[in-house]
């Protein structure tokens, strides 16, 4: 009976045994798992704030792009510069409305103070000679305005934006501009100072 006794002992204190080792094991495991979870959800907000530093740093990136983007000049200024050049250069030449009603204006002051004793000679020169010289005198305006404009846009790159060339076709109509305006400024020069189509001599 005693043998019996102190084997179901040994057997009930074997089995106490057991259950502690499967709890211990069982609490083992769940602070493996728990541990688990736990760097697992360190390692997503990790990435989470990684993603959110690299939306950051784009949205920075694209917000520094934009303001460069837009100081970067459109050539639109410089190529209606460039064709005003060229209409002013053009009306130089022509002579142009305003040229025209000067000097019909002028004409008619000459008329108004030219006395009918007077000579031939200053009543040409005060009749046609000073119509012909008002003339002259806008178209010079006119010529040195083109001339003006046209260095200005050809000039304009150099006070822009660095290495951002000029479109072509803005220097060439630029350059036609600045020829027009050399052009109808020396003919301005020659008609007024009588070297070209003078008045008809009266002697």
């Amino acid at each position: 009976m005693a043998t019996k006794t102190e084997q179901g002992a040994k057997a009930g204190t074997e089995a106490q045994g057991d259950e502690t080792a499967v709890e211990a094991a069982g609490t083992e495991e769940e602070a493996a798992q728990a541990e688990a979870r736990a760097d697992g959800t360190g390692q997503a907000d990790a990435v989470e704030d990684d993603a959110v530093e690299g939306e950051t740093a784009e949205e920075e990136t694209a917000e520094e792009q934009e303001p460069a983007q837009e100081k970067v000049p459109s050539g639109v200024g410089q190529g209606a510069g460039a064709v005003v050049s060229a209409a002013l250069g053009f009306v130089s030449l022509s002579g142009g409305w305003i040229g025209t009603v000067a000097g019909a204006r002028q004409q008619l002051v000459g008329q108004l103070h030219t006395s009918s004793t007077a000579t031939v000679a200053k009543q040409i020169k005060a009749v046609y000679g000073d119509a012909w010289h008002s003339t002259a005198l806008w178209a010079g305006l006119f010529a040195l305005a083109a001339l003006l404009t046209g260095v200005v846009v050809l000039a304009r790159p150099a006070f822009g934006t660095p290495g951002r060339p000029q479109a072509p076709w803005i220097k060439s109509v630029a350059w036609a501009g600045v020829s027009l305006g050399v052009i109808g400024l020396l003919l301005a020069v020659l008609k007024y100072s009588d070297a070209l189509l003078a008045l008809p001599s009266t002697s």
